[in-house]
């Protein structure tokens, strides 16, 4: 027999992955993993817009593709109340972004979910998107990015190129010489 503590806690992880799936799938627009947090009937609404996981996503992407070079979406304090096979939860979040035009953007909030568990997999049924605040930061360099001939921020991308999917994960960096 399992612990039911046991089963609560993987559940709420399976939960929680599902989320970093989402955060993870709009900052790197991987839209496999973007979805893969969703029912594909899951309703949504985030900020103006209200409707399916795969049309957020396009709405999203556009938006994020034509405004900001990179974006952050950072899960912070997460409750979660199980109940059955559904779970309603509340996730805090940072969204941190570098514009286009080198400002830098920062707003944070609440995802309010209401998660269902369909043959056997965690994913978000409904979504609610809370928007607390939101301002401008002031522009500094990005650190170490003028080292001449050496890229220090890791070649991030916002593809399958970004070092995050590299397999096995390698430094192709040179040893640092003071």
């Amino acid at each position: 027999m399992t612990d039911p503590r046991l089963t609560t806690l993987l559940d709420r992880q399976d939960i929680h992955d599902a989320l970093t799936r989402f955060a993870r799938g709009m900052d790197r627009f991987d839209r496999t993993a973007f979805l893969s947090a969703f029912h594909p009937d899951a309703e949504i609404a985030a900020g103006p817009f209200v409707g399916d996981p795969a049309a957020l996503y396009d709405w999203a992407r556009a938006l994020h593709d034509h405004g900001q070079s990179a974006t952050h979406h950072a899960l912070l304090n997460h409750s979660c109340t199980l109940e059955g096979d559904t779970a309603h939860t509340e996730t805090y979040y940072l969204f941190a972004a570098r514009n286009r035009d080198e400002s830098n953007w920062i707003a944070g909030g609440r995802y309010i979910d209401r998660f269902e568990r369909r043959d056997g997999q965690w994913r978000i049924a409904v979504r609610s998107t809370v928007i607390e605040y939101s301002g401008l930061l002031p522009t500094m360099p990005i650190p170490f990015g003028d080292v001449p001939g050496i890229d220090l921020n890791g070649r991030a991308t916002r593809d399958p190129d970004d070092l995050s999917y590299r397999r096995p994960l390698t430094n192709l960096r040179p040893p640092f010489r003071p």
